[in-house]
């Protein structure tokens, strides 16, 4: 019995993988181990894939769903799209309204938003 218990316990610790241990090699032949990657902070390919793809659907949701007056707000207030970010503020003496009406048109746009980038996923 105490075999078999042994057996399972090796066989659950199978999945389990070192932080330490070695994947690969770098230019001049040091291995590399997981934890040499996470510590680096390099971006991964498909972590930069995966971003990609975001800003292309919140592109094509910004020019689907939204109207003139929305994009503009929405690319200011982000820094989308070549614009810097601003404030409501500066948003609202620009566009000579109030505040609290870009924030009220802010928050629309994001819920059109939200909704066309749930329909794409």
């Amino acid at each position: 019995n105490e075999l078999l218990m042994n057996f399972r316990m090796d066989k659950k610790k199978s999945h389990e993988i070192s932080l330490n241990e070695p994947i690969g090699t770098d230019k001049e032949g040091n291995e590399i181990s997981i934890i040499d990657v996470i510590e680096s902070g390099e971006k991964s390919f498909l972590d930069e894939y995966i971003l990609k793809y975001d800003i292309e659907q919140l592109n094509l949701g910004i020019d689907s769903c939204l109207n003139d007056r929305e994009k503009l707000i929405i690319c200011k207030r982000y820094g989308i799209r070549g614009y810097r970010e601003v404030t409501q503020r500066e948003i609202a003496d620009e566009l000579h309204m109030s505040r609290s009406y870009v924030s009220r048109i802010e928050k629309k746009a994001i819920e059109k938003l939200a909704v066309s980038l749930s329909k794409n996923n």
